[in-house]
């Protein structure tokens, strides 16, 4: 299910192949007396994906946050393929836990909408086309009915693909698999899967990342584990694959 580029996306600078796409040194978020991440330090490999594993309040979510540009640590630096997040934004997209979808509008008007608001000056986010976007996730882009009358899994596949059609190299999802059902989730999971194998403009490989506390749906596709527990990594584990 590739999804074919079309050209009105402005060039990305020039960066160099051996930067990770993330990493963190010493990255604290504190509001007021509280830590909702403290002193984290990780670095991530281009291609790779990664789960970040926790209970609900464990820092997930404001962790995928500073990784997306969406808030500044306290302390410590984020750095996306060697630069500051808010140089890297035409190169990642960020869905939430949140649909942010309007359910009086269809798909395809919200998928065409959303990538109005990404055009800025002379440069255009949407790089492959919505109705390439919603084919790609396996949706009807002529479908009329509004979002609002979508099951769960068609919503969730809805705001996958309003984040796809950016065409992003690192992908960031805070429990994509939030509210499905084991065969929804699955079908989430080979979405992913088939992702990561699209082709990058100027090489290089899709990177994600994504929060859940559902470890087993997201194990098929995740090279490493991250664990966070009350605002702290407390292990990045590796699998281990076959020689």
């Amino acid at each position: 299910m590739e999804m074919q580029q079309t050209s009105c996306k402005a060039a990305a600078p020039l960066h160099s192949t051996t930067a990770p796409a993330i990493s963190l040194a010493g990255v604290s978020k504190i509001y007021g007396g509280f830590a909702a991440v403290k002193n984290a330090t990780l670095t991530l490999a281009t291609g790779s994906c990664t789960m970040i594993l926790g209970e609900n309040g464990a820092g997930k979510s404001t962790l995928l946050r500073l990784l997306a540009g969406l808030i500044t640590p306290t302390r410590g630096t984020v750095s996306l393929f060697g630069g500051q997040p808010g140089e890297q934004r035409g190169r990642v997209a960020y869905m939430s836990h949140a649909p942010m979808l309007y359910d009086e509008l269809s798909a395809m008007e919200n998928l065409k909408y959303f990538a109005s608001l990404q055009r800025t000056g002379d440069s255009c986010g949407c790089v492959a086309s919505p109705e390439m976007a919603l084919r790609a996730v396996g949706l009807d882009p002529h479908l009329t009915r509004p979002v609002g009358q979508y099951s769960q899994g068609m919503r969730q596949r809805t705001s996958l693909a309003r984040v796809l059609q950016s065409d992003p190299e690192l992908l960031l999802l805070d429990e994509p698999f939030s509210n499905l059902d084991v065969s929804s989730a699955s079908q989430m999971v080979e979405l992913l899967a088939d992702f990561r194998t699209w082709p990058v403009t100027g090489g290089g490989r899709r990177t994600i990342v994504l929060t859940t506390h559902l470890a087993q749906l997201a194990e098929p596709l995740a090279d490493s584990t991250v664990t966070v527990r009350q605002g702290t990594i407390v292990a990045h584990t590796l699998r281990e694959t076959a020689a």
